[in-house]
């Protein structure tokens, strides 16, 4: 996989784990945003609202710099971050994971539970689409219909994607560069001075 690729899951899936009576249901779920996390979140909690604990998890973005693990009322560190471990481990962004646990009466102990949760969460992403994709930039190009020639050799030399396009007697295209092939397919797309770029740095 090259560096600008990233892994997710492609929909939601579901993992079981049960010890000692404790039942352990795992959710996973592609996700963009913080705000669509809570909502997830708010309404696992409302549909197993007899649980014990709605542990989760979640990582964002290309960059994977944006993540959370809550042990939700599990000691310390026993939960949340297993999950959030079991995410790291497969290399998954996007992602948010919801473990929903039914206690059983008895106590597993701190390694009793980082087992439990990291195994159902593992389940989960077993059990789920891996998808790869590519981490894109945008480049508007604006020019004049002689020019249509220039610029549809340049997006068919490095097969990029067009995300919108008005052709009329003045065009504008604008098209999604992988993050590897930026710097290249931007100096020749300079190279043509009558060609009004605009970049999404």
């Amino acid at each position: 996989m090259s560096s600008d690729q990233y892994k997710t899951i492609k929909n939601k899936s579901e993992g079981f784990f049960k010890d000692k009576g404790s039942k352990f249901y795992a959710f996973a779920f592609f996700v963009n945003t913080e705000d669509e996390i809570q909502k997830i979140r708010e309404g696992i909690r409302k549909e197993y609202h007899d649980a014990r604990h709605h542990v989760y998890a979640y990582r964002l973005g290309a960059e994977m710099k944006t993540f959370r693990a809550s042990d939700d009322g599990e000691p310390s560190n026993s939960s949340g971050p297993p999950v959030l471990g079991k995410i790291k481990s497969y290399e998954l962004t996007d992602i948010l994971i919801i473990v929903v646990r039914y206690f059983g009466g008895t106590k597993l102990g701190i390694p009793g539970l980082i087992k439990a949760y990291g195994t159902a969460a593992e389940e989960a992403i077993k059990n789920a689409d891996i998808i790869v994709k590519t981490i894109f930039k945008e480049i508007e190009i604006a020019f004049e219909y002689p020019q249509m020639n220039d610029v549809m050799r340049i997006i068919k030399e490095h097969d990029l994607k067009i995300i919108e396009q008005d052709m009329q007697l003045s065009c504008k295209i604008k098209i999604g560069v992988p993050k590897n092939s930026f710097e290249k397919v931007k100096s020749q797309l300079v190279q043509y001075h009558k060609l009004k770029l605009t970049f999404d740095i």
